[in-house]
């Protein structure tokens, strides 16, 4: 038997009917009801096989009638969980081929997917959807949460930003993360995409509260919003430092190393193929592009007063010519005069 299953004898009466656990974890299976001696987790009744819900939700346990939850229980009570070998197992794989069947707090040990929404379907390890970025987690990539290593390969447990593709985090952590934030503040960590990560977390069955986020909450996603203004040391733009488009000449890059400087491409010469860029802060002062150098103004070097004292090399240095008279001394323009005078030598007036 799995010890996940095992309860005390003094606390059967308060297990989920459904999943027949006490304690389960709420960011997947929710809070456990109770009503009339029936106790069921929330969402265990969401994803039962053919357990319909009420329209008025003060009915029953959020809108399931008591005698269908019973009805439920009794035509489960003989399919096992493929997971934990347990009879008793409410839900089936949504293909229709395959009938795998397991209890909820048992889809994570079993690889498979719920999906929080609408239809509330479930799928097995074989049939569940997968994620079609092509890419894979460099060596010793964290999670950007946790900061412990997300293994070599992509994995049920390990997933990653399908829009910027460099933001990687365990499914459990970013499970957490979606439970604090809501449906309101939810988005990548990393690239802070919105609509895109939203749509393919929740079709890999992360489960995305649709509810105001709290105090915490929206105080974080003040600290974590995008920095949307031109740090150029000359910014270019007849409108403004905080113009920004999705193309052309005003598109707002940022710092790909920190995010919290920005350029337009006109304000740092950026051709449309440069698709990051990065600030003299990340970079280091003289070694970012020329883009970035803008930013701070004219470089240390042209602002370096000229020597005037400066002397030739000896012969057989391979010093360059400092600066000073002797280069203005050697100008081509200057030589040029020097030759022609030389061959064209001033004649002598007759006495």
């Amino acid at each position: 038997m799995s010890t996940r299953k095992r309860k005390a004898p003094d606390s059967l009466d308060q297990a989920c009917m459904l999943c027949r656990q006490v304690e389960a974890d709420p960011d997947i299976c929710g809070h456990k009801l109770e009503r009339d001696g029936i106790h069921a987790h929330e969402f265990c009744l969401f994803f039962a096989n053919k357990l319909g819900q009420q329209q008025v939700e003060e009915l029953g346990l959020k809108g399931f009638l008591p005698e269908d939850i019973k009805r439920t229980v009794t035509c489960a009570a003989q399919k096992p969980c493929f997971v934990c070998g347990e009879s008793g197992a409410t839900i089936t794989c949504w293909e229709t081929s395959c009938d795998r069947s397991f209890h909820l707090p048992c889809a994570v040990d079993g690889a498979c997917v719920t999906q929080f929404f609408f239809q509330y379907r479930s799928f097995c390890w074989e049939h569940g959807p997968r994620q079609i970025v092509e890419t894979s987690p460099e060596a010793n990539t964290t999670c950007l949460f946790c900061l412990d290593r997300v293994g070599e390969g992509r994995s049920y447990g390990t997933m990653v930003c399908p829009v910027c593709r460099h933001a990687w985090f365990h499914r459990h952590c970013i499970q957490g993360q979606a439970v604090r934030d809501g449906i309101t503040c939810f988005r990548c960590p990393l690239c802070r995409d919105r609509d895109a990560f939203l749509s393919e977390m929740l079709s890999m069955g992360i489960r995305i509260p649709f509810r105001l986020p709290s105090r915490d909450s929206q105080a974080d996603e003040e600290l974590s919003a995008r920095h949307s203004r031109c740090d150029a040391g000359r910014c270019l733009c007849p409108i403004g430092r905080e113009q920004a488009e999705e193309e052309g000449p005003w598109e707002l890059l940022l710092c790909s190393s920190c995010g919290a400087e920005g350029t337009h491409r006109r304000c740092s010469s950026l051709r449309s193929s440069q698709a990051t860029w990065e600030c003299d802060g990340c970079a280091g002062l003289g070694t970012a592009s020329s883009a970035s150098s803008r930013l701070v103004g004219p470089s240390a070097a042209s602002q370096a007063p000229s020597s005037t004292s400066g002397s030739p090399p000896p012969q057989g240095s391979s010093c360059p010519t400092p600066p000073g008279p002797t280069r203005v001394r050697d100008h081509p323009r200057l030589r040029r005069r020097a030759q022609s005078r030389s061959r064209h030598p001033k004649r002598r007036r007759k006495s």
